[in-house]
Protein backbone atom coordinates (compact mmCIF):
# COMPACT_ATOMS: atom_id res chain seq x y z
CA UNK A 1 0.00 0.00 0.00
CA UNK A 2 1.23 3.47 -1.07
CA UNK A 3 0.97 6.74 0.33
CA UNK A 4 1.31 10.43 -1.11
CA UNK A 5 0.27 13.40 0.30
CA UNK A 6 0.65 16.68 -2.19
CA UNK A 7 0.11 20.13 -1.40
CA UNK A 8 -0.55 23.23 -3.29
CA UNK A 9 2.36 25.62 -2.01
CA UNK A 10 6.21 24.66 -1.64
CA UNK A 11 7.27 23.36 1.81
CA UNK A 12 4.62 21.32 2.23
CA UNK A 13 1.93 24.65 2.90
CA UNK A 14 -1.34 25.18 1.84
CA UNK A 15 -4.20 22.76 1.12
CA UNK A 16 -3.83 18.97 0.63
CA UNK A 17 -4.38 15.98 -0.40
CA UNK A 18 -3.60 12.56 0.57
CA UNK A 19 -3.30 9.87 -1.71
CA UNK A 20 -3.32 6.27 -2.00
CA UNK A 21 -4.19 5.17 -5.33
CA UNK A 22 -4.39 6.51 -8.95
CA UNK A 23 -5.46 9.62 -9.46
CA UNK A 24 -5.73 10.43 -13.86
CA UNK A 25 -6.49 14.12 -12.80
CA UNK A 26 -5.88 16.27 -9.81
CA UNK A 27 -7.70 18.94 -10.65
CA UNK A 28 -10.88 18.14 -8.47
CA UNK A 29 -8.98 17.75 -5.58
CA UNK A 30 -5.99 20.96 -5.78
CA UNK A 31 -5.60 24.17 -8.22
CA UNK A 32 -1.91 23.65 -8.36
CA UNK A 33 1.05 21.38 -6.60
CA UNK A 34 4.01 22.77 -5.41
CA UNK A 35 5.23 19.80 -2.94
CA UNK A 36 4.63 16.48 -1.99
CA UNK A 37 5.50 14.08 1.00
CA UNK A 38 5.82 9.89 -0.20
CA UNK A 39 5.01 8.39 3.35
CA UNK A 40 5.28 4.81 2.08
CA UNK A 41 5.45 2.77 -1.49
CA UNK A 42 6.62 4.66 -4.99
CA UNK A 43 4.41 6.35 -7.52
CA UNK A 44 5.11 7.73 -10.90
CA UNK A 45 4.17 11.86 -11.19
CA UNK A 46 3.43 13.19 -14.97
CA UNK A 47 2.74 16.71 -15.74
CA UNK A 48 -0.12 16.20 -17.63
CA UNK A 49 -3.74 14.46 -17.04
CA UNK A 50 -4.34 10.69 -17.92
CA UNK A 51 -0.67 9.38 -17.05
CA UNK A 52 0.50 11.75 -19.89
CA UNK A 53 3.48 14.13 -20.18
CA UNK A 54 6.99 14.14 -18.58
CA UNK A 55 7.58 11.13 -15.91
CA UNK A 56 9.35 10.86 -12.59
CA UNK A 57 9.51 7.97 -10.08
CA UNK A 58 8.89 9.13 -6.57
CA UNK A 59 10.23 7.22 -4.10
CA UNK A 60 9.46 7.40 -0.03
CA UNK A 61 10.61 11.18 0.52
CA UNK A 62 9.84 14.81 1.41
CA UNK A 63 9.97 17.12 -1.81
CA UNK A 64 9.79 20.68 -0.86
CA UNK A 65 10.16 22.19 -4.71
CA UNK A 66 10.13 19.29 -6.64
CA UNK A 67 9.72 21.67 -9.68
CA UNK A 68 13.33 23.38 -9.38
CA UNK A 69 14.76 19.68 -8.62
CA UNK A 70 13.31 18.19 -11.99
CA UNK A 71 13.27 21.35 -13.92
CA UNK A 72 9.82 21.11 -14.70
CA UNK A 73 8.41 24.23 -15.74
CA UNK A 74 4.71 22.68 -14.57
CA UNK A 75 2.44 21.34 -12.09
CA UNK A 76 1.82 17.30 -11.29
CA UNK A 77 -1.61 16.60 -13.16
CA UNK A 78 -1.90 13.04 -12.57
CA UNK A 79 0.08 9.73 -10.63
CA UNK A 80 0.28 6.22 -10.77
CA UNK A 81 1.28 3.91 -7.83
CA UNK A 82 3.67 1.34 -8.64
CA UNK A 83 2.78 -2.04 -6.67
CA UNK A 84 4.85 -3.94 -5.16
CA UNK A 85 6.56 -6.53 -7.08
CA UNK A 86 7.63 -9.82 -5.32
CA UNK A 87 9.24 -12.32 -7.50
CA UNK A 88 11.23 -12.52 -11.05
CA UNK A 89 11.87 -9.46 -13.29
CA UNK A 90 11.22 -10.41 -17.13
CA UNK A 91 11.22 -7.53 -20.21
CA UNK A 92 11.95 -8.36 -23.84
CA UNK A 93 12.99 -5.77 -25.67
CA UNK A 94 13.11 -4.76 -29.60
CA UNK A 95 15.10 -2.49 -31.53
CA UNK A 96 11.95 -1.45 -33.93
CA UNK A 97 8.68 -0.89 -33.12
CA UNK A 98 5.72 -3.68 -33.56
CA UNK A 99 8.61 -6.28 -32.03
CA UNK A 100 10.97 -6.06 -35.22
CA UNK A 101 14.23 -6.24 -35.09
CA UNK A 102 16.66 -7.44 -33.09
CA UNK A 103 15.80 -8.61 -29.62
CA UNK A 104 16.79 -9.30 -26.12
CA UNK A 105 15.06 -10.79 -22.94
CA UNK A 106 16.03 -9.02 -19.82
CA UNK A 107 15.98 -9.88 -16.06
CA UNK A 108 18.14 -7.28 -14.79
CA UNK A 109 19.02 -3.94 -14.84
CA UNK A 110 21.18 -2.57 -18.17
CA UNK A 111 23.03 0.48 -17.81
CA UNK A 112 23.71 0.56 -21.42
CA UNK A 113 21.56 -0.94 -24.42
CA UNK A 114 24.06 -0.22 -27.25
CA UNK A 115 27.26 -1.40 -25.21
CA UNK A 116 26.01 -4.50 -23.44
CA UNK A 117 23.47 -5.52 -26.97
CA UNK A 118 25.15 -3.27 -29.55
CA UNK A 119 21.30 -2.06 -30.03
CA UNK A 120 21.10 1.38 -31.45
CA UNK A 121 17.39 1.83 -30.44
CA UNK A 122 14.98 0.44 -28.27
CA UNK A 123 11.20 1.20 -29.53
CA UNK A 124 8.82 -1.68 -28.23
CA UNK A 125 8.83 -4.02 -25.41
CA UNK A 126 7.23 -6.66 -23.67
CA UNK A 127 6.88 -6.62 -20.17
CA UNK A 128 6.08 -10.07 -18.85
CA UNK A 129 7.25 -9.54 -15.22
CA UNK A 130 7.75 -6.94 -12.58
CA UNK A 131 7.58 -3.49 -13.05
CA UNK A 132 10.55 -0.98 -14.91
CA UNK A 133 11.96 1.88 -15.39
CA UNK A 134 13.52 3.22 -19.08
CA UNK A 135 15.73 6.19 -19.55
CA UNK A 136 16.46 8.22 -22.37
CA UNK A 137 20.18 8.00 -21.57
CA UNK A 138 22.78 5.34 -20.28
CA UNK A 139 23.34 4.92 -16.44
CA UNK A 140 19.82 5.85 -15.75
CA UNK A 141 19.74 9.34 -16.45
CA UNK A 142 17.13 11.45 -18.38
CA UNK A 143 13.59 11.74 -19.25
CA UNK A 144 11.94 8.44 -17.77
CA UNK A 145 8.83 6.12 -18.74
CA UNK A 146 7.14 3.35 -16.29
CA UNK A 147 6.30 0.09 -17.73
CA UNK A 148 3.91 -1.94 -16.03
CA UNK A 149 3.32 -6.01 -17.54
CA UNK A 150 1.82 -5.32 -20.50
CA UNK A 151 3.00 -5.35 -24.57
CA UNK A 152 4.15 -1.73 -25.61
CA UNK A 153 4.40 -2.17 -29.59
CA UNK A 154 5.16 2.01 -30.47
CA UNK A 155 6.63 4.15 -27.82
CA UNK A 156 5.84 7.21 -29.55
CA UNK A 157 2.04 6.46 -29.42
CA UNK A 158 2.28 6.53 -25.56
CA UNK A 159 3.45 9.81 -25.85
CA UNK A 160 6.84 9.64 -25.44
CA UNK A 161 9.20 12.08 -27.31
CA UNK A 162 12.56 11.59 -26.64
CA UNK A 163 14.92 10.20 -29.16
CA UNK A 164 15.27 6.69 -27.54
CA UNK A 165 15.72 4.75 -24.43
CA UNK A 166 19.95 3.55 -23.42
CA UNK A 167 19.02 1.93 -20.31
CA UNK A 168 16.67 0.70 -17.92
CA UNK A 169 15.96 -0.48 -14.29
CA UNK A 170 13.91 -2.93 -12.00
CA UNK A 171 11.78 -1.40 -9.53
CA UNK A 172 12.60 -3.49 -6.95
CA UNK A 173 10.69 -3.80 -3.47
CA UNK A 174 12.56 -0.96 -2.07
CA UNK A 175 11.54 1.51 -4.59
CA UNK A 176 15.68 2.45 -4.99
Amino acid sequence: MGKVIFYEDRNFQGRSWECMSDCADFSSYLSRCHSFRVESGCFMAYDRPNYMGNQYFMRRGDYADYMSMWGWSDYIKSCRMIPQHRGQFRIRIYERENFQGQSHELMDDCDNFQERYRMSDCQSCNVMDGHWLMYEQPHYRGRMMYFRPGEYRNFMNMGWSGSRFMSMRRITDSCS
